[in-house]
């Protein structure tokens, strides 16, 4: 979102580190929305942007996902590996249509 910083879903337990999101939200129905900085989130492991879904989809434009993004910090979210992780989070956010090819 700008300054180093991006707006994530992490796990509630305030004790789990952002890093374990993937197998600690195996476990989790719920989930919390922060504005981080990405090496907070990330630490000294490599990441890449992945917008994949724009070969096929028409993202919204930046201003206004930044704005649909920034209503979510700091509120609860449900969460379920299969209907609504992180990627059905950030492709409703982009495209107004939440997908998640990490269920498949």
């Amino acid at each position: 979102v700008g300054d180093g910083y991006v707006i994530n879903v992490t796990p509630v337990d305030e004790g789990a580190p952002s890093l374990s999101v993937s197998t600690t939200s195996i476990f989790t129905r719920k989930a919390k929305v922060k504005k981080q900085l990405l090496k907070e989130v990330v630490g000294n492991n490599n990441w890449r942007v992945n917008n994949k879904y724009d070969r096929s989809r028409t993202p919204l434009p930046v201003k206004e996902i930044i704005r649909r993004a920034e209503q979510w910090i700091d509120r609860e979210v449900p969460y379920d590996v299969l209907g609504s992780n992180c990627e059905h989070f950030v492709t409703e956010l982009r495209y107004g249509e939440g997908v998640s090819d990490q269920v498949s």
